[in-house]
């Protein structure tokens, strides 16, 4: 699996995906930050997030639009899946390496911690920003692997960009027709996240939505794979 990994984040930054996923959370980011926190003067980190958890909406398809569908578009699928390496270490292996350009933004975003706490004179709201990171990886890690699961079912990068875009526009705002539907909703359950709480059965439902996606997208492969 460490070498499907390994094949996957270069491929994420020998070609423009990464950088460009990058570049773009960094811009919006910035451009929240200086209008939300750094002109009022304001010295709560964590509440940035409640602006850049949104662009995940739009910027996760970025890296997973491609995951399964280009391999299809591309005719390499046969050979990933007639490799000795069993679906799940694939499956595993290309969201952990997605995964983990999600981690390299998080540590970029800590930029704007640093400058709040050079404008507070010290360290502030520790607790609050360690939670409010988590939450904001648990909430990408159920947006990959949705997105994921969308790239195994087309060999379109566009459709699985859309649909991706779609569904994950759907879950953002179906809390609105019931506080009840919330569960199914990753921007809804990162609430708590940035008050400081680690909010163990939102943690427990965002690693479920993404063990549920993740098991989905492997039985859809290993579907395809005894077809082959």
């Amino acid at each position: 699996m460490w070498a499907i990994i390994k094949k996957e984040v270069k491929l994420y930054f020998l070609s423009p995906i990464g950088y460009v996923f990058i570049g773009a959370f960094m811009f919006a980011s910035s451009y929240f930050f200086y209008q939300f926190i750094f002109q009022s003067g304001s010295v709560e980190y964590p509440s940035l997030f409640y602006y850049t958890i949104e662009l995940l909406t739009f910027t996760i398809p970025l890296l997973t639009m491609a995951m399964f569908a280009g391999e299809r578009k591309n005719g390499t699928e046969t050979l990933l899946l007639t490799s000795s390496r069993s679906i799940t270490s694939i499956v595993l292996g290309k969201f952990l390496a997605a995964f983990m350009v999600i981690v390299i933004t998080a540590i970029f975003s800590l930029m704007y911690y640093v400058i709040v706490c050079i404008f507070a004179h010290g360290l502030t709201n520790v607790p609050q920003t360690i939670t409010t990171i988590i939450g904001f990886l648990l909430v990408a890690m159920a947006y990959l692997s949705v997105g994921m699961f969308i790239s195994s079912l087309t060999e379109n990068q566009i459709i699985s960009g859309v649909a991706t875009i779609v569904l994950l526009l759907i879950s953002m705002f179906i809390p609105n027709l019931s506080e009840n539907l919330g569960i199914i909703s990753p921007v809804y359950l990162f609430s708590k996240y940035p008050n400081g709480i680690l909010a163990v059965e939102e943690s427990i439902t965002l690693l479920s939505l993404t063990a549920m996606f993740i098991l989905l997208t492997i039985i859809v492969m290993q579907r395809r794979k005894v077809l082959k």
